[in-house]
Parts: structure tokens; C-alpha cells; sequence
């Protein structure tokens, strides 16, 4: 494993637990406004930064009693290819484990799902279909596999949520009618989260919304009964 940080405690990551954060090497995508760049612009730096993964399963088990989960984020989580095994490890503590993901490995996730090495999932939607390209920081994309991971997430019996960072340069109130068509109104989770520069995004020159202007891209939502509520106001 990759592992570049360690968030020793957390309240807010894990819904109802608490919990530590551990942040994974690399993504897939490299979306402007990610606030981990320097887990997506990879260099040197970063590499010599890594924790060995003995260190952080030693951790965890000195941390045992005290915290009740493990949020794994990134990055993207799933790129690791010794991901399985190491929840694996983190779950025989007796562990609960909260994965977020871009949804762009649609296969992985079924995998951790159907081994039960997954309590709670957070995928992120990152915009309509028209825009998820530029939204990520790609050329081109394959939509499916999007669409697939909404679905696995939706019927995999776990706790979940899916989320969007609200972006002025990247959002309109089109984009947000399409996003609650493409999660389906029998979804029973969704964050509309305001972007806040951390002064460590890839990109500069991005903005969030006021809190009237979410709450009217909220309404789309209420209006389709799928429970959404905004953070970053």
C-alpha cells in the first residue's frame, strides 16, 4: 500500500464513528479542484513520504479501543493492488471500514463488496455526463463505468453516500438536474458539497456557491425525495 498520511482522528469522516483517516498515493483522475494534489501531481516528494504499511497496521492496532473505524480515501483507493489484503488486515481487528471512491473501478468495488470488506462507501459524482471529462481533468472518459458503480453502490445493502463539490466554474443548475437523474430518485444519500480553496488545489481561480444559491440546487433534490443536505456553508 501506498499510504502517504495519516489522519489520526476524525469526527467528520465517518459518519456516527469515530475514526482515523488514511490517505492513499494516486488517482486516476486529476479533477482542478481536488484538495489532495499532492497525492495526484506525483513526484519524488511524494514517494519518499510513503508510510511503510507496517507502520500503519501497527498504528491501527495500538489505536484499537480508542477509535472505531478507518476511512481509506485518496487519491483513489482502488488503484492500490494490495487494497484487499490490507483491509483485510484492518477489518481482522475488528475494524469498520469507510471507503471513498472516484467510482471509476466499478469491478474492484464489487469485489471488496461481495468479500464484506466494506461498511460504509462515498463516491464522488463529480457532474453531468457532458462535463464529467473536463470536470475530472480528462481527455475522455467511459461514462459506464460511473453509471455501473452508482448501481453496485445503490445495491450493495452498505451504508453510502454520493456527493458533488459544487464548483461555480464547473456547476449549473442543469448539471445538478441531471446529476439527481443519473443517481436515480431511490437513492437515500447525497451531499452537495461547497468547494472551499485549501490553497493546495491543482487549479486556481475556482469559487463555491453562496448558501442561497446551494439551497436552490438543494430544492432540485427535495423536490425528487432524495435526501440531500450541504456541507461547506
Amino acid at each position: 500500500m501506498e499510504i502517504s498520511g495519516i489522519q489520526k482522528l476524525t469526527l467528520l469522516d465517518y459518519p456516527g464513528e469515530l475514526a482515523c483517516t488514511l490517505f492513499t498515493r494516486g488517482c486516476n483522475f486529476t479533477c482542478p479542484f481536488c484538495h489532495n494534489s499532492s497525492l495526484v501531481l506525483l513526484d519524488e516528494k511524494t514517494r519518499a513520504d510513503i508510510i511503510p504499511t507496517d507502520e500503519v497496521l501497527q498504528f491501527l492496532q495500538e489505536r484499537y479501543g480508542k477509535i472505531d473505524g478507518v476511512c481509506i480515501t485518496g487519491g483513489e483507493p482502488l488503484m492500490q493492488p494490495d487494497l484487499t489484503q490490507f483491509i483485510t488486515s484492518v477489518k481482522s481487528m475488528g475494524y469498520l471500514v469507510k471507503l471513498d471512491t472516484n467510482g471509476y473501478m466499478p469491478d474492484k468495488l464489487q469485489q471488496l463488496i461481495d468479500a464484506h470488506l466494506i461498511d460504509y462507501i462515498a463516491m464522488d459524482v463529480k457532474n453531468s455526463e457532458e462535463k464529467y471529462a473536463l470536470t475530472v481533468g480528462r481527455k475522455n472518459i467511459n461514462f459506464d463505468k460511473i453509471k455501473q458503480s452508482i448501481e453496485i453502490i445503490k445495491h450493495s445493502g452498505l451504508q453510502y453516500e454520493f456527493r458533488t463539490t459544487a464548483i461555480k466554474e464547473y456547476h449549473s443548475i442543469e448539471d445538478f438536474e441531471k446529476i439527481s437523474e443519473l443517481i436515480g430518485s431511490d437513492t437515500t444519500s447525497y451531499f452537495i458539497q461547497n468547494f472551499i480553496d485549501s490553497g493546495a488545489v491543482i487549479k486556481d481561480g475556482l469559487h463555491g456557491y453562496t448558501k442561497d444559491e446551494l439551497l436552490v440546487y438543494k430544492k432540485i433534490f427535495d423536490d425528487k425525495n432524495i435526501p440531500c443536505e450541504i456541507r461547506g456553508i
